[in-house]
């Protein structure tokens, strides 16, 4: 008898990211958030539709300031840092949320003005995943 092991996904695919303006706009005006320096997280709980196997339950974005950092290349970085941590620390959060049947939509924005090192984000980014797996716990209807 063979076992297979399903091996855990760790990627950040295209269905995966927050692209849509709508959804960001509305994220934006009618989402909460919370801050936990030097990241401040904007989240907004949905149903999510049974149809519509495309999505995820989960769509990420990420944004850093372009008056604390002028040089694209510095701003790159740091995104790209924060969706490595992101992709690799996701999973819990995202197999809550299906088990729970919402879609939730995740922007990050960097707020600090230095250039942060991997251990940093990764570290922040966990606590900030744990805090959003506690609040779909405890009941996201009431929090969107």
């Amino acid at each position: 008898m063979t076992l297979f092991f399903v091996a855990k996904k760790y990627t950040l695919g295209k269905n995966e990211r927050l692209k849509s303006r709508k959804q960001i706009e509305l994220l934006f005006s009618e989402g909460k958030k919370f801050v936990i320096a030097p990241f401040r997280i904007f989240y907004l709980f949905e149903n999510l539709p049974v149809t519509n196997n495309s999505q995820t339950g989960l769509q990420f974005g990420v944004g850093v300031s372009s008056k604390h950092f002028k040089k694209a290349v510095d701003r790159n970085r740091i995104k790209r840092l924060t969706r490595e941590a992101y992709r690799l620390q996701k999973n819990n959060l995202k197999e809550k949320l299906k088990l729970n049947g919402w879609q939730l939509n995740l922007f990050v924005i960097y707020t600090s003005k230095e250039m942060p090192d991997y251990n940093l984000v990764k570290d922040k980014l966990a606590l900030a995943l744990k805090k959003l797996e506690t609040i779909t716990d405890e009941n996201p209807s009431a929090n969107t």
